[in-house]
């Protein structure tokens, strides 16, 4: 079954609902976003009682708003500790130090912050909440200087962002502090079967501009990315269903890869693959399968096939988040057009209201491989160039 919230839903996910019947449940957040007249939609008591008759039930959730639902109705299943495993940073770096004893974490509270001494704190470090989302409150610090500044920036943030998502999705009275892991970053959709064995559906390379970029801007997938890494990763993730037993489990993960070819997890996101309906659609728009599908089906891949005649295309999921410096009450429009223009090849734009996230949309896109420099000019941007101040 299917449970579907706040704050996205793309025109995707709902023609595949729509024309596969998919069991919808209806919560007001359902119902809210046009999901109610359906045979196929189930009403909160139905969807509580048939989890524990059918099994092991495949659950996808749209957003991690839908966390508290499952908290709040199947309590009785080991759903909620299961995903606060994984939604809880500072427990899932406990539940992995037998496989990564010597990384270094630190919980602290956010009424902390101001009064930490950092003097024996490795640097530089990462610190995030320990619940987020969407690169929030998510900064490096190199020294105290960067220290004071990233003080201030994480309370801007967090008054800036504090209504835009429930507690169960961002959690900013608690904070994780990292090492810095090293390497290159990747996300992968995947999930773990009715054996518990993990299928993965897309991986991505994840795109920084700078050694101390943490946004959420370019992530690229390819045949190149698919063939070398589809192994590692998939043993890797066996790793963590070892430690957690999950059985049909949605998951969208982060990992980096060092120089050595160690595997380093910096997340996993519980229930869906990635947010706003993003990899999983871009997935099918890239290699013409729905992971939404293959995923309640128990359905594999055949990467082989899948990958024939992908040689040399890089498959993109551009960002655009607000980078300008500038308020939403600044900005008069955000000139799509123009910014497609330095494509060559769109595949999907997908406008968001700026004034009430700090996004502006989110575009899929094609580019030869000799074309990166397309990519990495958008990367680099703070896209003053594609705004229309008031």
């Amino acid at each position: 079954m299917i449970l579907v919230d706040q704050p996205y839903i793309s025109d995707f996910l709902r023609q595949t609902i729509h024309d596969n019947k998919l069991p919808v449940v209806k919560t007001d957040a359902a119902k809210a976003l046009g999901f109610e007249n359906a045979a196929y939609f189930w009403d909160e008591r139905q969807a509580a009682q048939a989890v524990p008759t059918a099994g092991n039930m495949p659950i996808y959730t749209t957003s991690e708003n839908a966390i508290g639902w499952i908290a709040r109705h199947l309590a009785f299943t080991d759903l909620p500790a299961q995903i606060d495993l994984f939604k809880d940073k500072a427990k899932f770096r406990e539940l992995i130090r037998p496989l990564y004893p010597t990384f270094f974490f630190r919980q602290i509270a956010l009424d902390d912050l101001d009064t930490l001494d950092i003097t024996d704190l490795p640097l530089p470090f990462i610190i995030k909440p320990t619940a987020g989302f969407f690169s929030m409150g998510v900064h490096k610090v190199t020294d105290a200087a960067d220290w004071a500044r990233v003080k201030t920036a994480v309370h801007t943030e967090l008054a800036q962002t504090q209504n835009l998502f429930p507690q169960e999705v961002v959690n900013t009275t608690s904070f994780i502090i990292e090492e810095c892991i090293k390497g290159d970053e990747f996300a992968m959709d995947a999930y773990f079967d009715a054996d518990g064995e993990p299928v993965i559906l897309n991986i991505l390379h994840h795109f920084f501009s700078s050694a101390d970029d943490v946004s959420d801007r370019v992530y690229i997938s390819s045949k190149a990315i698919i063939e070398t890494h589809l192994a590692p990763f998939t043993d890797f993730l066996r790793q963590i269903g070892a430690l957690t037993g999950v059985k049909n489990f949605p998951v969208h993960v982060e990992v980096r890869l060092d120089a050595n070819g160690q595997i380093q997890p910096i997340e996993v996101n519980p229930m869906r693959f990635g947010g706003w309906c993003t990899t999983a659609d871009m997935t099918y728009f890239a290699y013409d399968f729905n992971p939404y599908l293959y995923f309640l089906r128990g359905q594999r891949p055949d990467w082989t096939d899948i990958l024939k005649d992908k040689a040399g295309k890089l498959y993109s999921i551009i960002i655009l988040d607000n980078s300008t410096g500038l308020e939403a009450a600044q900005i008069a429009a955000f000139d799509y057009e123009r910014m497609l223009a330095t494509l060559e090849k769109p595949l999907e734009l997908r406008p968001i209201d700026y004034h009430q996230f700090p996004v502006f949309g989110f575009v899929f896109a094609e580019t030869r491989a000799e074309n990166f420099a397309e990519l990495d000019t958008i990367l680099k941007s703070n896209l003053n160039e594609f705004v229309i101040p008031v």
